[in-house]
């Protein structure tokens, strides 16, 4: 009898069947590690866009300058327009004297205003559009935005507070009231001094662009005449009618 021996098959029912241990019990000290995708893991939409704007900021910014690059040399220049000193401006409004402590560059309007404290002349447009500033230099109708005080020295100045006599308003100021020539009030002023200096033009006998013959005198003072005469003065509320027949009426009484 042969003593040699054969390995047992695996498949001989003698022996018990081996079963695969489970994952959990294989190796107690190792965890389980759970299933990788086959695929490439892709990116976050959220990082994604942080790359994104991280790149669109780089881009965006200026290139330094070399580091060799020399600084540039200080200069002790002074500056282009150095602040020029108040002077001593002398006016004479409405029959008073002021003496003034102005820096050359202000305004007309602006020393009536700010420093002579006469508040009746109005800042409309600051630009000689609107008529609003109007007011009389030695009886001559002038936008006080658009010059200077300092060339107004020893001139008269009239402001619409010197219209007006000994608390007397008048004729044109008179009509003005009467025919509601006025709504807000803000384009009055200048309305008021404007239409003083045209009467006194047309009693000088100066024509104006509505006028038949320049040469001449016109005959009369028509509403064609004073609304030529006046198309200097804006109204935004737009009282034109009553303002032409205001000074038509002014006239008429004069």
């Amino acid at each position: 009898m042969s003593t040699h021996t054969e390995c047992p098959d695996s498949g001989d029912p003698a022996l018990p069947e081996q079963r695969p241990e489970p994952a959990h019990l294989a190796h107690p000290s190792q965890p389980s590690q759970p299933s990788q995708p086959s695929h490439p893991s892709q990116p976050s939409r959220r990082r994604f866009l942080q790359s994104a704007a991280a790149a669109a900021t780089i881009g965006a910014a200026p290139p330094l300058r070399a580091q060799t690059e020399a600084p540039a040399p200080a200069t002790a220049t002074p500056p282009a327009n150095p602040a020029v000193p108040p002077r001593p401006v002398a006016l004479n409004v409405n029959g008073r004297a002021y003496s003034l402590q102005l820096e050359p560059r202000v305004t007309l309007l602006d020393a009536l205003r700010e420093y002579a404290g006469l508040m009746g002349t109005k800042k409309g447009c600051d630009r000689g559009q609107c008529g609003a500033c109007t007011v009389l230099a030695d009886g001559r109708r002038i936008n006080s935005c658009l010059t200077l005080a300092v060339m107004h020295e020893g001139e008269n100045i009239t402001t619409v507070e010197g219209l007006a006599t000994n608390g007397v308003l008048s004729p044109l100021q008179r009509a003005f009231i009467e025919h509601d020539a006025f709504q807000c009030g803000y384009c009055t002023p200048g309305q008021l001094c404007s239409a003083t200096a045209l009467l006194g033009e047309f009693r000088n006998g100066a024509a104006s662009a509505a006028s038949a013959d320049v040469r001449t005198r016109p005959a009369a003072l028509s509403d064609a005449e004073i609304r030529e005469r006046m198309s200097g003065n804006l109204c935004r509320c737009g009282a034109y009618a009553n303002i032409v027949a205001a000074v038509r009426a002014a006239h008429g009484n004069a």
